[in-house]
């Protein structure tokens, strides 16, 4: 571990603590030895960062302490530029955007040293296989998931099956090469899963369904556990 991350690492440690924590706790947290653990908080202490506490007794971080500008891990800028890269797998435009967006300001923010990893990382990730999705606004979709308001969609099943049905959207879970709406299907009165690229119609309406504060979305994680995989 670098020694820029171990630092990184014990100011969060300290801050999520409840308690004092002792140069031992820090050490096998870090995987470290004591006087490593010690050095670093001497260092710590010398830029100024308000770690109270002694040896044998334990440190704590005053409260109200802000960490300076954010800092990564290398190991965390491989995951957000394989992340960045893996969204673009989606049908998603916005979501595109927004990746794209995150990956710009984490970069602008990086020091010059990780910069160029995140810059010319080479990771590549494929452009896949999901089907272009033309009948709803996974914009829209994800809005009214938050929103909670239903949704009229007309879908098209795997046989050639079209029905017309008003949903209450759940969740949007993505597969490889597959994105689903799990919902609340008023024509089923039970949840169903609605691959998007099927769904040939899809309007929000201003009305609202109660989540029953999660117990909805508790009962359709549930059903997955039970019947696991992606329906198709």
């Amino acid at each position: 571990m670098r020694r820029a991350d171990r630092l990184f690492d014990i100011i969060q440690t300290l801050r999520a603590a409840n308690r004092p924590l002792t140069a031992s706790a820090l050490a096998e947290k870090l995987e470290v030895t004591m006087r490593t653990v010690y050095r670093d908080i001497a260092a710590l202490q010398a830029s100024r960062v308000p770690i109270e506490g002694a040896a044998g007794i334990g440190y704590v971080l005053r409260r109200g302490f802000d960490l300076p500008p954010l800092m990564f891990t290398t190991d965390e800028v491989d995951a957000i530029v394989v992340g960045a890269k893996l969204v673009r797998r989606l049908r998603d435009p916005k979501l595109h955007e927004a990746a794209d967006s995150v990956l710009a300001k984490v970069t602008l923010i990086l020091p010059e040293t990780l910069r160029s990893q995140a810059v010319a990382a080479p990771y590549f990730v494929s452009d896949g296989d999901a089907p272009e999705v033309t009948g709803i606004d996974l914009a829209e979709a994800r809005a009214a998931i938050r929103d909670t308001r239903k949704v009229a969609i007309a879908y098209v099943d795997e046989n050639g099956r079209r029905t017309e049905r008003t949903i209450w959207p759940l969740a949007m879970a993505y597969y490889v090469d597959v994105t689903l709406l799990g919902a609340w299907c008023e024509l089923r009165q039970d949840f169903r899963h609605f691959r998007v690229d099927r769904i040939v119609r899809a309007r929000v309406l201003d009305e609202r369904f109660s989540a029953e504060d999660g117990r909805l979305v508790a009962d359709w994680l549930a059903l997955g556990r039970e019947r696991p995989g992606a329906p198709h």
